[in-house]
């Protein structure tokens, strides 16, 4: 006998979001942050800088090169080859970091859907289903999946990790579009077959392309498990099929396996972040922001549903989201950077979240509520004030402020990115009017102000303060600088000793004729990082070269380059 169900849901409240809310509010966050700037440290440019190579032609499609400099293993070659062919075939029409962005949009906004998918799949699931009141009046099983499905896509909207990493041209986004659709394959395999099979097929091989094999073998095994032990009402017509598929998802792990295999992208990438209580510290920060505010949510819905996963089997609605959720937890605290790990269990902590709208209390309601209003309204008050005062100069302690954390950047007004940052605060304002308005039926109600407060920040920092975001984390300002010291007709320029995201930057900033240093060249100039200059520089002679500049980005004195000039004097030394 299975155990009751905490899900007590009543027709009216199974009403769905409006579709053209959704879709405005997803559209909203999807293009901005992509849209309108030049691309970012570090990540960001590096990426850019391999898609520049490979749509060029200047280096190997399956060992990207920059300036001999290879591609990390663990960011796979999937992403390096979207974003280069989004350049080859748009390169006449559109620049070259804008282009490499549209594969990249279309993946933020599949993961989005997927996520909204696979809940919809998971919530009809017999065991996720709320109870049947004795007269009737209790939610429709597909209006129920709506609701909760809704109520899970503005879970992961209101994620605070996911704003920058998902809007960068990176491997991140790539993992995490393939995580969603291997989390759509899993939960819509009893409704859909083929379609669910070459979602998941595709998001684990997609998984192995981008640097993260073994995620992909541990979530199709555990899928893989999980359909074993799915209850026989969980799967239609189970007892026919369950072993087809289960052939069907271990070909697909294995295939994903092969693929990495093939082209040698098995590389371990763990890290010793148990050792350092420092690393420990850092670790928790990031959990309690990061995936805020769907953690406490999926907590309550272990807490809630408690006694349908100590049943067995149990509930498939559950223990998928949970074991895609645990993979993550697991890869986060063992290899390195932890919050690319990290951002692979969010549309799962999503769904889990999404579980916990049927059993909140009014008084847990009403204190997200609250929170939320009082947090993003100060939030979006303060952002709008600090741009006043870099338009205006008052007040002026925050223009000081600005002043010093942006050395030398000088304010533009532009009425396009006020217009809309204006009306996503109108928005605001109505979204907080209608929840004031004691709007209590709809299960998703709770998650209606998380997600609007942290679109309407996101908004706000990707219009109005797009441009002090712009010079203060990209490469142009001290590109700029580089170029005006070299001056007119430099010839060629060789490089030694930089790091990836600043080669990257030379290539797209300056459009300089880069070579990596030898000692054969006959260049004029060097570029060099300060830190491994002369020492660490193989193939370059520092009796050939004097100083002409130091070159540093105007937000980090420590980020600096050095701009040398060829002299004829082989005695003399460098400086």
């Amino acid at each position: 006998m299975n155990p009751p169900n905490p899900a007590i849901v009543s027709q009216d409240a199974a009403r769905p979001l409006p579709r053209w809310a959704l879709l405005l509010l997803c559209l909203a966050y999807v293009t901005c942050g992509f849209v309108g700037r030049n691309p970012w440290k570090s990540v960001d440019v590096m990426s850019l800088g391999y898609m520049l190579e490979l749509a060029r032609g200047h280096t190997d499609w399956f060992a990207p090169q920059l300036l001999g400099l290879p591609a990390a293993a663990s960011d796979g070659l999937l992403p390096y080859w979207l974003g280069a062919w989004a350049i080859q075939v748009a390169a006449p029409w559109l620049d070259a970091a804008v282009a490499a962005r549209l594969p990249f949009i279309a993946l933020l906004g599949l993961t989005l859907l997927a996520t909204w998918r696979g809940v919809v799949y998971l919530a009809r699931n017999p065991q996720a289903q709320p109870v049947a009141f004795a007269f009737g009046g209790e939610a429709k099983p597909s209006d129920y999946a709506r609701a909760i499905a809704d109520g899970a896509l503005l879970a992961l909207l209101a994620c605070l990790g996911l704003a920058q990493l998902a809007h960068e041209t990176s491997s991140y986004l790539v993992q995490l579009a393939c995580t969603a659709l291997v989390f759509y394959g899993a939960a819509a395999l009893p409704y859909r077959r083929r379609i669910a099979l070459g979602s998941f097929g595709m998001g684990l091989c997609g998984l192995s392309l981008s640097g993260a094999p073994g995620i992909s073998v541990l979530l199709g095994l555990g899928s893989l498990i999980l359909l074993w032990r799915a209850p026989a009402d969980a799967l239609p017509q189970a007892s026919m099929l369950r072993k087809r598929w289960s052939l069907a998802i271990f070909t697909c792990t294995a295939l994903a396996a092969a693929l990495a295999a093939a082209l040698d992208l098995w590389h371990w990438n763990v890290g010793d972040t148990w050792l350092d209580w420092q690393d420990w510290r850092n670790l928790l920060r990031l959990l309690l922001w990061f995936g805020w505010p769907a953690w406490p949510l999926a907590l309550w819905t272990l807490w809630r549903w408690r006694k349908q996963l100590l049943h067995t089997p149990g509930p498939p609605h559950l223990l998928l989201p949970l074991w895609f959720v645990l993979v993550s937890l697991v890869s986060t605290f063992t290899t390195q950077p932890a919050d690319r790990s990290l951002l692979l269990g969010l549309p799962a902590m999503a769904a889990l979240a999404a579980f916990a709208l049927p059993t909140l209390k009014r008084a847990m309601a009403a204190l997200i509520d609250w929170f939320t209003l009082l947090f993003f309204t100060a939030l979006a008050l303060t952002l709008w004030v600090v741009w006043v005062a870099m338009q205006t100069g008052v007040p002026a302690k925050p223009a000081a402020n600005v002043a010093r954390l942006v050395p030398g950047f000088v304010p533009a007004f532009s009425w396009l990115p006020l217009l809309l940052a204006l009306a996503a605060s109108f928005c605001w304002c109505a979204l907080v009017w209608w929840r004031a308005a004691r709007h209590r039926a709809p299960i998703w109600k709770s998650l209606v102000l998380p997600a609007g407060g942290t679109v309407l920040c996101w908004l706000l920092l990707t219009t109005v303060w797009l441009p002090a975001l712009d010079y203060a984390r990209s490469y142009a300002p001290q590109m700029q600088r580089l170029v005006h010291a070299i001056g007119t007709a430099p010839g060629c320029v060789q490089v030694a000793g930089v790091g990836r995201s600043q080669v990257a930057a030379l290539l797209y900033h300056t459009r300089l004729q880069l070579e990596a240093a030898r000692p054969a060249s006959a260049c004029r100039w060097l570029v060099v990082d300060p830190d491994n200059w002369p020492r660490h520089t193989d193939g370059v002679d520092g009796r050939q070269w004097q100083l002409a500049a130091r070159i540093v980005r105007p937000t980090d004195k420590d980020d600096a380059l050095l701009l040398l000039r060829r002299i004829t004097n082989t005695t003399a030394v460098a400086p």
